[in-house]
């Protein structure tokens, strides 16, 4: 594994510890406006990675099939989709209602949120561990500056992930250095899963337009199931949609021009 690729995978999961010590910094939750702007950019920038970074090197890596070359981007998706689906349904879901919460729920509700966004985790991890297994593989349509661009997306998208894990338990009386680093542990995973991607790069290689296009849907179903919402409810929504437009070019020129 070359520098390059611990950098890469490093990224996300500073993201995700940067959001976690906002515990030291703020005595709330981050305002919804803030909130609205960071999801919406990184909406933007996962949305266009998912076709620059995964998709689009998944259909040239199967040009090679001819009319069918569509097949292994296809399969993957909807695997990407369906095992975040199922994600959905064997774990809590990460939106849940706290106005029917009794008074003794709360440390319930963080301790599951706190499943629900480490198990998350994993296949963004992946993705970033695909993209650079490939990159080092040589494969087709897959470049340094697009790597880089869709860990830099799943950062951003981090960041509000490990205040949202740690913030609710401050709030609960649990020490502020305990939830900073409940917060950090909760996105340990995305350089685990990356990395061990990496090192199976041998076995991922033969199938790599499937290994791109189901991380392209995992990324795909947490941004229309989670983020979307997320950055679209009441009131400011307009700033997470400015704000995902910009991400979404931002990403399309650092993929395109430099990659």
């Amino acid at each position: 594994m070359n520098i390059a690729a611990i950098e890469g995978i490093l990224i996300p999961f500073l993201g995700t510890s940067l959001g976690a010590a906002m515990v030291f910094f703020l005595k709330k939750e981050l305002s919804g406006g803030i909130q609205k702007a960071l999801t919406g950019f990184a909406v933007g920038v996962m949305v266009a990675a998912s076709f620059w970074s995964l998709l689009q090197p998944a259909l040239d890596s199967s040009a090679d099939m001819g009319s069918l070359a569509f097949l292994p981007a296809a399969v993957g998706f909807l695997a990407g989709i369906g095992f975040l689906l199922l994600l959905d349904i064997v774990i809590p879901h990460m939106h849940m209602d706290r106005q029917n919460e009794g008074p003794q729920s709360g440390l319930k509700r963080t301790t599951k949120l706190i499943l629900a966004v480490t198990l998350h985790n994993i296949p963004e991890g992946m993705a970033v561990g695909v993209v650079y297994a490939g990159l080092q593989a040589g494969s087709a349509g897959i470049s340094a500056a697009g790597a880089l661009s869709l860990a830099l997306g799943i950062a951003i998208q981090n960041f509000p992930e490990g205040a949202i894990v740690s913030m609710p338990l401050q709030a609960e009386g649990m020490p502020r250095q305990k939830t900073f680093w409940m917060g950090v542990l909760s996105g340990a995973v995305e350089p685990v899963a990356a990395a061990l991607t990496i090192l199976a790069a041998g076995l991922v290689t033969p199938v790599m337009p499937y290994f791109l296009s189901f991380a392209a849907g995992a990324m795909m179903y947490v941004v229309v199931e989670e983020l979307i919402p997320e950055m679209s409810e009441g009131t400011h929504s307009n700033t997470g949609t400015v704000l995902f437009a910009l991400g979404f070019v931002l990403m399309m020129i650092l993929d395109v021009s430099l990659g």
